[in-house]
């Protein structure tokens, strides 16, 4: 009898650690699975809400979509509307960059901050469960890609618009073209502003070396132990949105240093504006490690512009896959413009724009005659 007592209080540890480990095994590989699958959003699964917008706040600049969630947005000029969808993920933007405001002539652009950034809902500070798959679940269908995507097609009928133009900039231009796959129907034209490499994962393109080989070399040391934190997501449910705010504002000081830039207005900006903590850690769980979205971008056939500039820290090449997968697509290169070519090249920007929006779309994107005077403007 004390024989089996005792084989039983050493069998008993073992079986608790070989279930631990194997907890820990299934988790782990449910980590490296995308949770996001083009079609999801259209067929409703893992969104917390319908895609119908619930009853509107009195507030004119605020979109709620749904009854816990609402999206501060602001518009410029007069015309047909034009949704713009920033990039990052979760670095909205409060000042109409130039290359847009020589638009607004022939358009009414519409801006939103993404849900768990700027100034709209923040629904997560910090989580008190340890279950870390529930945890992600739950950040996932709060603020993940499915839920980012609905609120394209929210604001769509908050609009009261059959289809969007959409521009959709970096991880935005990812993002309108996930949206483009969902709802090919509601599309009118995509334009896509050095958008984000994200197609396949893991990238060719790993952006940490991207941004490694142009840093300085003093900088090198320290760039190195910010990568091995922002990637380490073991301990990432004992941060606070705060904490991943500042590290996401971290990641866009080294880009921004890589990109040849002054990174510290740009940082503060992005301070002052309210950058995004937990919706970028959502991004990561939805997109996974390992996931391959090619058969469901080949699907896509809505006009689609690709814009890059020909000294973006990211390849041409990322754009050029774009153009590759999207049937109805073309690249436009803009010479001597970098990243933020929005900014950079505002002239250059907006002719390509209207342009293709002329060729492209109805009569009502191309009546205005007021844009052929301003876009010749120094």
């Amino acid at each position: 009898m004390k024989r089996a007592t005792k084989r039983l209080l050493v069998i008993t540890p073992l079986a608790i650690v070989g279930i631990l480990t194997v907890g820990a095994f299934w988790v782990w590989r449910k980590m490296g699975e995308p949770l996001y699958d083009p079609g999801m959003v259209r067929t409703g699964e893992t969104l917390r809400a319908p895609l119908s917008p619930p009853q509107q706040p009195k507030n004119s600049n605020r979109w709620r979509v749904e009854n816990d969630i609402e999206i501060h947005h602001f518009s410029h000029g007069n015309g047909p509307p034009v949704l713009f969808i920033h990039g990052g993920p979760g670095f909205p933007m409060h000042q109409v960059p130039a290359g847009l405001q020589r638009l607004a002539a022939q358009y009414k652009i519409h801006f939103y901050d993404q849900r768990g950034c700027g100034r709209s809902t923040k629904p997560f500070e910090k989580f008190t469960s340890g279950n870390f798959y529930q945890n992600m679940l739950a950040l996932d269908s709060t603020l993940g890609i499915g839920a980012q995507i609905a609120d394209i097609e929210r604001i769509r009928r908050l609009l009261a618009r059959e289809k969007l133009v959409l521009i959709g900039h970096s991880f935005g231009g990812f993002l309108a073209t996930l949206y483009a796959i969902e709802f090919p129907e509601r599309v009118e034209a995509l334009v896509l502003v050095s958008p984000a490499d994200m197609i396949v994962m893991p990238s060719k393109n790993d952006l940490f070396s991207l941004i490694r080989r142009r840093l300085p070399e003093d900088a090198l040391e320290e760039f190195g132990r910010f990568v091995k934190e922002y990637t380490d997501f073991s301990e990432v449910f004992t941060k606070s949105e705060e904490d991943l705010a500042a590290l996401n504002r971290e990641f866009a000081k080294f880009f921004l240093r890589a990109a040849g830039r002054d990174p510290a207005e740009k940082v503060a900006e992005l301070a002052k504006a309210g950058n995004g903590g937990w919706m970028v850690t959502a991004m990561f769980f939805g997109l996974g490690r390992n996931h391959d979205y090619r058969e469901a971008f080949r699907k896509v056939s809505v006009p689609t512009l690709i814009v890059h500039g020909d000294q973006d820290l990211v390849p041409k090449s990322v754009s050029e896959h774009y153009a590759k997968l999207l049937a109805n697509a073309k690249l436009a290169c803009i010479q001597q413009a970098d990243h933020f070519l929005l900014e950079e090249k505002p002239v250059e920007f907006s002719k390509t724009i209207a342009s293709f929006l002329k060729e492209t779309c109805g009569n009502e994107y191309n009546q205005s005659s007021e844009f052929q005077d301003q876009r010749e403007a120094p």
